[in-house]
């Protein structure tokens, strides 16, 4: 059994799980940053299978999409390296279909530590009006 069959679910719709007992691939199949060295064990989910799915939600994003314009809403900090690729797989996937897509990206926060506390409320940091996103897909 393969490393990718030990991982794929082909009975459902979940796409890639990862069991827990599952122990990774091995650190010899890849080249990283020299200070990762001596702190990582394996590698769970390589960057390629990462990319390869960002392109593939690129590809539903572009052929749901009846517009010609978008607006990205990111929430920083976190999802800012995600929301970049999947910006730029957007706009590439567009550029080779007859519906080439202009998309513009809005930012937000979520902050819900008020004095190093965790707190219910949920402020959103970023554009005074979010009306500047509504109606917008």
């Amino acid at each position: 059994m393969s490393d990718y069959e030990m991982i794929r679910s082909p009975k459902t719709d979940q796409g890639i799980v990862i069991k827990d007992e599952w122990p990774g691939y091995d650190l010899d199949l890849f080249t990283y940053p020299e200070h990762y060295h001596g702190d990582l064990e394996n590698i769970y989910i390589p960057h390629g299978v990462i990319m390869d799915r960002t392109e593939c939600l690129a590809r539903l994003v572009v052929d749901d999409t009846d517009d010609n314009y978008m607006v990205a809403l990111c929430v920083l900090k976190g999802g800012y390296k995600f929301c970049s690729d999947l910006v730029e797989c957007i706009k590439s996937v567009s550029r080779n279909t007859p519906k080439h897509m202009t998309v513009r990206v809005e930012f937000i926060r979520l902050k819900s530590y008020l004095n190093d506390q965790s707190s219910e409320d949920i402020q959103i940091i970023g554009p005074e009006d979010l009306s500047v996103i509504t109606g917008k897909v």
